[in-house]
């Protein structure tokens, strides 16, 4: 099979229309809004996993000294 004509032609694959600006406009609206939620739940999950950290370790510290009453 010769692929020399395949080649010389443009895709074959039709170009489809660009969105229309409101339809961009809200889809990046809502990119940046899923952004944002995720930025603060990011945050919030973060000082929760740092917090729940520091209260094992300390009572790690705390059973190592033997200083817990359990």
């Amino acid at each position: 099979m010769d692929v020399a004509p395949l080649l010389a032609t443009p895709a074959a694959v039709p170009l489809q229309e660009l969105p229309s600006l409101p339809g961009l406009l809200s889809t990046l609206v809502v990119v940046a809004v899923v952004i944002l939620v995720g930025r603060f739940l990011l945050n919030v999950a973060l000082r929760l996993v740092v917090l729940a950290a520091i209260v094992v370790g300390l009572l790690w510290l705390l059973g190592t000294l033997s200083l817990l009453p359990f």
